[in-house]
């Protein structure tokens, strides 16, 4: 069965066109020439090595397990930290070479939502909110709530994956035509 990585479905989610380029046209993005990507990649890496044994005790956390690679039936992928918290439940952190700016994007959202899909499946243990690191904005914390609903949506959204795959069906592109300007297939893209 096919398997797909976070940042594929959170493209899916953004324009499903994405997932028709990459997978049944087959055209890479080349978002490695991005400086924000390169640079969040060695940030995330420094992060890494730095708290390996750090405890964030302020939020409960009593146990955690550093870049996690997880996968299920359909999804997988690479947690900064999973964490266990006192009360039992189990939360991904996350790092971001972002600012923090009074809002979680929905990507970021739709990322930590892959994770406690993969974390509820590997670890048997129930997630209900997940934590974002602001490493731009003096590594600022923000938890994030991750409800059932989004979950579900995150699963039906790799079928619908799959759909576009293995039916080489041309999507309807994104309905908000600001994405457009900055998507990496907009040249071969007929709005």
């Amino acid at each position: 069965m096919q398997s797909f990585y976070p940042s594929q479905i959170i493209e899916y989610l953004y324009c499903p066109r994405y997932t028709y380029f990459e997978y049944v046209l087959r055209i890479p993005q080349y978002e490695d020439k991005f400086y924000k990507v390169t640079r969040g990649r060695e940030i995330h890496n420094e992060k890494l090595e730095q708290n390996k044994a750090y405890l964030r005790k302020k939020i409960g956390v009593k146990n955690k397990w550093v870049d996690q690679y997880l996968g299920v039936e359909g999804l997988r992928g690479k947690i900064d930290e999973v964490l266990e918290l006192g009360d039992n439940s189990f939360a991904p952190l996350d790092y971001k070479f972002a600012y923090w700016k009074d809002r979680v994007y929905d990507t970021y959202k739709q990322q930590l939502y892959c994770y406690a899909v993969l974390i509820e499946e590997n670890f048997h243990a129930k997630v209900n909110k997940g934590f974002l690191v602001y490493t731009r904005s003096k590594h600022k914390l923000i938890e994030v709530s991750i409800p059932p609903e989004a979950k579900k949506e995150i699963k039906a959204s790799m079928e619908k994956m799959l759909v576009i795959i293995q039916q080489n069906k041309f999507p309807k592109a994104t309905t908000f035509k600001k994405r457009c300007v900055n998507c990496t297939y907009r040249n071969i893209c007929i709005k």
